[in-house]
């Protein structure tokens, strides 16, 4: 399925055959692309990239769509690797799987500040949650870890 490029979203980059790829949803899914294009909130004469994900619900292109400028995107990954590795190394150590009086997991730095990155104690139902948070990421570790492994190799051809 080919995605559009007569809507905001101008897309430059894509991968078109990403339902294929998407995780456990692979070949069943509605994520149908994802693409590397100039953002749709762009102003004249200023110009961002964005990543967007491409959905479709069998009939129309979906308004769930999603668009991410790319140092967003990044971001997320951060987050990502971080959480993957609290779970690794130190979750294990605390009976809730965090530490109740100090939820602080890390602070990244980024752009002269950083990141902060915490177990979510504002949320009633943590304990659980956290649990079930676990849980998934155990489950989907394979794949998380196939396309860390994949994205490491690529930073290291790149020089970083």
């Amino acid at each position: 399925m080919k995605i559009p490029t007569n809507l905001k979203h101008k897309p430059v980059i894509v991968s078109e055959n990403y339902e294929n790829i998407d995780g456990r949803y692979a070949y069943n899914s509605d994520a149908k692309g994802l693409s590397l294009g100039l953002a749709q909130w762009n102003d004249r004469g200023k110009v961002e990239i964005s990543a967007k994900v491409w959905r479709h619900s069998g009939e129309k292109w979906s308004r769930q769509s999603e668009e991410l400028p790319l140092h967003r995107v990044l971001d997320l990954a951060i987050l990502v690797c971080r959480a993957k590795q609290y779970f690794q190394e130190n979750a294990y150590r605390y009976s809730k799987l965090y530490d109740e009086e100090n939820s602080l997991i890390d602070r990244v730095g980024l752009q002269g500040d950083a990141m902060t990155v915490s177990v979510c104690t504002e949320n009633d139902k943590i304990d659980e949650d956290i649990r079930l948070f676990q849980k998934a990421l155990s489950e989907d570790d394979e794949l998380i870890s196939e396309r860390l492994r994949v994205l490491s190799r690529i930073l290291k051809e790149m020089g970083y």
